[in-house]
């Protein structure tokens, strides 16, 4: 494994006994030095994904809800979807998840359908033409990323799905310390 180039990053550059030392400390072991390594490509990788993520929302005039909304209701579309799961899948509140799929109506990405059932509640469900929407925009994208990936050994796979498996698990469980955001 090669260590990550901080000079072309526009980090500054340190020489073979030095090392940058703002998050992890200064122990100068090789351990170290390649959890570092992976830790700056998985943050590079995902200042890659937030940009590519932007100029997807910006090429189909949406936000970041909007996609993930339309993303909930693509990955089955027999499926029926109440507004309140999308609500708690978004973590926000009725009225702002009303107004999304307000917006979303309007643009012909959604549409809302009595249940038959209770005629008190609705189901969601995305149209043909957002689906068509999505795979235009996103196909690509896909097809790169398993180009990117589709050689690994069983084994490549499987180290890479356990590290992003404990990453997850990491940041999960990180809970804002209030004392840390109200202190000067």
């Amino acid at each position: 494994m090669t260590d990550v180039e901080t000079t072309s990053r526009g980090l500054t550059s340190t020489g073979p006994t030095e090392e940058v030392t703002y998050w992890y400390g200064d122990e100068p072991t090789d351990r170290r030095r390649r959890s570092k390594a992976v830790l700056e490509a998985l943050r590079i990788y995902r200042a890659a994904e937030v940009a590519m993520r932007r100029r997807t929302r910006d090429s189909m005039a949406m936000g970041e809800n909007e996609l993930l909304v339309l993303r909930y209701l693509l990955r089955d579309a027999t499926r029926r979807v109440r507004p309140g799961e999308l609500t708690r899948y978004l973590g926000l509140s009725t009225a702002s998840t009303t107004a999304i799929l307000d917006r979303l109506e309007r643009s012909g990405h959604i549409t809302r359908a009595a249940n038959p059932e209770d005629r008190r509640s609705i189901f969601i469900q995305a149209t043909p033409r957002a689906d068509v929407e999505v795979r235009q925009t996103l196909g690509n994208m896909h097809d790169r990323m398993l180009a990117a990936v589709i050689d690994m050994t069983p084994e490549e796979s499987a180290a890479v799905v356990a590290f992003l498996q404990r990453m997850s698990d990491a940041v999960d469980g990180v809970a804002v310390d209030k004392r840390a955001v109200d202190s000067p």
